[in-house]
């Protein structure tokens, strides 16, 4: 990660490395994440605990060890998992996202600037790196797959490495494609157009907007503070399977006056748009310290966005508005020369991890990647136009007597929070532009809090004075739904709403498996889909979701390691509505015959970050996990059915 060198670039080192810890987390981090153990070696007799020195030494907790499972233990694959993919040491699985003719796009997120081995094109991972899976239609794989090694050597470990096809790296973080991009891929300018603010090794989602055959454009999510997204012109050779890019026609885009903050999953809309999703930076819950002084916090990156010559929020042009940020971002007009990012206010403020939109255009399915989060829905009043609708929360009911999470349940009610639209409710905001931390009072809030959401909730007339004190515009006046929008957990809280998800991430349907299911029609070749499910990914299962209280009492058995859920798409008057959550597969632990520490199995998942769902209902699930290299694995869901 780099900055500018001026007086404000200690700072903007300080307050980004403390928030790229957290990288697509969100929140307060992984609690108490062990390290990984050593390197697997082949499965062979048991020698006593610890002394199988065939397999490699440990590392000890909390540091880079590598891949293991047991110290010297087999363990069997998680049946219907193969591992398609392995990435290099420190880096994250992100990005994953499948073409029409079937391309497998996957990213390199923030490896190890220590990896040195090369790949045969002589590609070296210690930059963000988006790439492909060239040379394989990933929908054509046969059901009965093999799996890629866990890696053993150096040259394994720091490389990208496949079962099918061939990883072929597209870009690399500060490429510049022969001089067509001068500032370098995942740089962040400033409001100047010239002012580098943040050179970023987090790409994270990628959507493809074709423009003919085998070509289009790719579109990146580069996850920092302050956010970014690239926009690259792609072809591919049909011969070989393999892409090139047009340095005529490379581009960061342009996210205006405010920017974007942590842009970190995605999806593409039914109508052929990216929506890009900020997430971490400023936890919903504390908004009344965004404008505190003695807190280093985005505000101040976001500052220096905003007016180059700034050292601080205070020193900006504009102070930096915490109610400009946390939203689903629809870019429009994608292949025009000059791309327009439109944010939905409407879709709620919250740490959006994604969102995907059904093929009905109206109903979207979102996720807030924090402790405690919430699952909200959207129903759109237009078709293919997210500027105005409703919004909606998840309350959960967990099956009776079930406390296990690969075969508890959830019955879900949806309750209302709000309608509304952009242009009003960018009139709610406009009111906290002023505020800055002259304004700041110990003990009180500028900001919405959660007395105003239970004042909103209970119907009373005005939001309460005391409550928000500090010289808010809010105080005392009139009741509005602002609070929906601009504090949507609150809100949700408020309401009855489920606030118990810990790290709630991906979620993703099919969009020809959910059209064939719901309406009937015939889009997948030689299959009848009668059923279709919206997945999501749950990185770390615990807080909430294990404390024995509220609306999810699961056991923590494997609460570090995540799993995936569905949920069956109803028809009918309903259709594209869910009423109904199904674990999938979970991760699996088990205890080290070395030091008797419970670990993730590397043979099972390790905090699944973002999954999506295959033509023939397969699923692809990309980690952010504790193993030294993290998978991206193939399910199989009706392996138990």
């Amino acid at each position: 990660m780099t900055f500018t060198l001026n007086g404000k670039g200690r700072l903007a080192l300080a307050v980004i490395s403390a928030m790229m810890l957290a990288a697509c987390d969100g929140d307060d981090g992984n609690d108490g994440a062990q390290g990984p153990a050593g390197p697997q070696g082949p499965a062979g007799p048991q020698g006593p605990a610890g002394e199988d020195g065939a397999d490699g030494e440990n590392g000890a907790d909390g540091s880079d060890g590598a891949n293991g499972s047991g110290g010297g233990n087999a363990s069997l694959m998680t049946p219907g998992l193969t591992r398609l993919a392995t990435v290099p040491a420190g880096a994250e699985v992100t990005g994953a996202y499948v073409t029409e003719w079937g391309d497998l796009f996957f990213n390199v997120q923030h490896p190890s600037d220590a990896n040195t081995a090369a790949d045969s094109e002589g590609k070296v991972f210690n930059h963000g790196t988006v790439g492909v899976l060239a040379g394989v239609n990933i929908n054509n794989l046969p059901k009965n797959l093999v799996s890629v090694g866990v890696p053993q050597t150096q040259q394994e470990r720091e490389t990208v490495q496949v079962a099918y096809g061939e990883y072929q790296v597209i870009a690399q973080t500060m490429d510049t494609f022969g001089g067509a991009m001068p500032e370098g891929l995942g740089t962040v300018v400033a409001t100047d157009k010239s002012t580098t603010v943040a050179s970023i090794d987090d790409p994270d989602f990628n959507g493809f907007i074709a423009t003919g055959d085998n070509q289009g454009y790719l579109f990146t999510n580069w996850e920092s503070i302050p956010g970014a997204m690239s926009r690259l012109k792609l072809n591919k050779d049909a011969s070989t399977g393999y892409w090139s890019v047009d340095s005529n026609d490379v581009q960061m885009l342009d996210f205006g006056t405010y920017g974007t903050i942590a842009n970190c999953f995605g999806s593409v809309s039914p109508w052929g748009t990216p929506l890009t999703s900020e997430e971490w930076g400023n936890q919903g819950d504390d908004t009344q310290e965004w404008n505190d002084p003695s807190q280093q916090t985005a505000r101040d990156m976001l500052a220096m966005y905003i007016d180059p010559t700034a050292t601080d929020a205070d020193g900006a042009s504009s102070f930096p508005n915490t109610y400009r940020y946390h939203y689903i971002v629809e870019i429009t007009e994608p292949t025009s020369d000059k791309p327009v990012p439109v944010k939905h206010y409407t879709l709620g403020r919250f740490e959006h991890e994604n969102s995907i939109v059904m093929p009905d255009s109206k109903t979207v399915y979102l996720s807030q990647d924090d402790t405690n989060g919430v699952m909200f829905k959207f129903v759109a009043d237009t078709a293919g136009d997210l500027s105005a609708g409703t919004l909606f929360a998840a309350k959960l009911t967990q099956d009776a007597g079930s406390f296990e999470p690969l075969t508890t349940g959830f019955d879900v009610q949806w309750i209302e929070l709000a309608h509304s639209d952009n242009t009003t409710i960018d009139g709610w905001i406009a009111d906290f532009d002023d505020i800055t931390t002259a304004d700041f009072v110990e003990g009180q809030s500028n900001y919405l809090t959660d007395a105003d959401a239970e004042a909103w909730a209970a119907g009373e007339a005005n939001y309460p004075s005391v409550a928000n004190g500090g010289g808010s515009t809010t105080a005392g006046m009139a009741m509005d739904d602002r609070i929906a929008f601009l504090e949507s957990r609150k809100a949700a809280r408020a309401k009855g709403a489920t606030a118990e998800w810990r790290k709630f991430e991906g979620i993703y349907v099919n969009h020809k498996r959910a059209e064939e299911a719901v309406e009937g029609t015939d889009l997948i070749e030689g299959e009848e889909v009668n059923q279709a499910y919206v997945y999501f990914a749950i990185a770390d299962m615990d807080n909430g979701m294990v404390d024995n209280e509220g609306d999810i009492q699961l056991s923590p058995r494997v609460k570090e390691c995540g799993g995936v859920y569905r949920m069956p798409l109803l028809t009918g008057a309903d259709a594209y509505d869910v009423n109904r959550i199904e674990p999938v597969v979970m991760g699996s632990t088990y205890r080290s015959t070395l030091d008797g520490a419970e670990r993730c199995d590397v043979n099972a998942l390790s905090q699944p970050d973002n999954v999506i769902v295959l033509d023939d209902g397969r699923i692809v699930i990309g980690e952010d996990g504790f193993q030294e290299n993290n998978t991206l694995w193939m399910y199989d869901p009706t392996v138990n059915e």
